[in-house]
């Protein structure tokens, strides 16, 4: 039976993909910072699930992995789904270094632990939740968008070195647009899309073991033309943006 640890699977996307994997009879061990939506969790699909309150900035993160990992007998996959991000036109340091201490500081310390454990197990399948955000810098929230391009190069750099290391790790970086999330409240964000509509596309791509996935079809195009957009051009565009996953 495949075991699989998400972090961040109180709420949002992380959810959605732990039940798909439970109704699919997996094992899953479920972390995140609210004790009573990991117990509702557990309620749901019991003898399936093991939970473990955890907070990716918090110093014992690691450790607490590892605790929610023995309870579940071990770990094959490895999900991040954890982030937060705001707009901050007005620049506040506050909002930034907030958004820093969880997207940089809290992803490398949920990863690297990740990384080390399958390297002495000798195999597994490493995916994280990032974000189309990391294509460009975005004026509305400079520490989100720069956030989401710092995990699309630590996941590259990660693979890299398994690969020098001849580590039987897979890796997949998983970028999806706009969800309808707590983390975005606005619902006129323009192709809107459902968390649960974007949980199934994940776990098909994680089946396949793709290394990134834009999630949908409509943000990839969108994403292949971004790419193309010369700086000079990019400044002048207002765009903003509120809360993103």
């Amino acid at each position: 039976m495949k075991r699989i640890v998400i972090i961040g699977a109180t709420s949002g996307i992380g959810n959605e993909v732990a039940k798909i994997y439970l109704e699919q009879g997996c094992r899953v061990g479920a972390a995140g910072r609210r004790q009573k939506e990991l117990e509702e969790l557990k309620a749901l699909f019991p003898g399936q699930v093991e939970i473990q309150p955890l907070d990716v900035t918090e110093s014992d993160a690691p450790e607490k992995l590892q605790l929610l990992i023995d309870k579940l007998g071990g770990m094959d996959l490895f999900l991040l789904s954890s982030g937060v991000g705001s707009q901050n036109l007005q620049l506040d340091p506050a909002i930034e270094l907030k958004t820093a201490s969880t997207n940089v500081d809290g992803f490398i310390r949920m990863v690297t632990a990740a990384f080390d454990y399958f390297k002495k197990q000798g195999g597994g399948h490493l995916a994280v939740i990032s974000s189309i955000a990391g294509t460009k810098g975005l004026g509305s929230a400079p520490a989100y968008s720069a956030t989401k391009r710092f995990q699309n190069t630590y996941i590259e750099a990660l693979e890299q070195l398994s690969y020098m290391e001849k580590l039987n790790i897979c890796f997949t970086d998983i970028r999806p647009g706009f969800v309808a999330t707590a983390l975005l409240k606005d619902d006129t964000y323009p192709m809107l899309m459902m968390p649960a509509d974007v949980a199934r596309y994940i776990v098909k791509a994680l089946k396949k073991k793709q290394h990134v996935v834009t999630i949908d079809i409509c943000y990839a195009v969108l994403v292949f033309f971004w790419r193309m957009i010369p700086r000079w051009l990019w400044r002048r565009l207002p765009i903003k943006t509120k809360h993103q996953q």
